[in-house]
């Protein structure tokens, strides 16, 4: 298996490049997110590789980052999630978005990716909600922490309080790593009237 490939960039398109290694070109596929992240051809360039092997074909998935590359394994271990698919979320959501889309239920965000519908949304919430706070890309452990605050004393403060930041025009994914940890950190003294009130100061600014 392939688990990484350094060599000149030879060709770069939308969803795929190719890279030269010693005379041989190998056509690696990725997100427009490790797209951007390459040099201008024909610099040297280093992706880490995902190698999937199929009856008819082998096939080279590349990224920019190993949080991106966990990410791609994950999610094509989903019912429904195939590697178009998987890179079409990680073109749409960086590894830190995703952890948040998933954790905060935010089905909007995901379903802005091609190929993911309201049901295919659905599974992936249901599936990764466990799983979203140990992937990498998170930033550390805040993720996990406004997980575990989420499902605790922080339930139906969290979801009134995204209710009326939503009423006033925030969307979702920016507003619920601000209320979420405003609740970890007043823990029982969180109030709904208070989260909303430091919330706004914060994406006010």
């Amino acid at each position: 298996m392939i688990a990484s490939l350094t060599g000149l960039l030879s060709h770069v398109e939308a969803d795929r490049c190719v890279i030269d290694v010693n005379g041989v070109g190998y056509l690696v596929f990725a997100s427009t997110r490790t797209i951007s992240a390459l040099p201008n051809p024909p610099e040297l360039a280093k992706v880490l590789v995902e190698t999937i092997v199929r009856e008819d074909a082998i096939l080279l998935y590349g990224f920019a980052t190993t949080a991106e590359r966990e990410w791609f394994r994950t999610l094509t271990a989903i019912q429904g999630v195939g590697a178009k698919v998987a890179l079409g979320l990680l073109s749409t959501l960086s590894p830190s978005e995703l952890i948040s889309a998933i954790a905060s239920a935010d089905k909007a965000s995901l379903t802005r990716a091609p190929g993911v519908g309201g049901r295919l949304a659905d599974r992936l919430l249901t599936e990764l909600r466990d799983k979203a706070g140990k992937m990498p890309g998170g930033g550390g452990g805040t993720a996990t922490a406004a997980i575990i605050a989420q499902g605790n004393a922080g339930g139906t403060i969290e979801a009134d309080a995204l209710l009326a930041l939503a009423g006033l025009g925030f969307r979702r994914a920016e507003a619920w790593p601000i209320v979420s940890r405003l609740i970890a950190e007043k823990e029982a003294e969180a109030t709904l009237d208070g989260v909303i009130r430091d919330a706004l100061k914060e994406l006010a600014k």
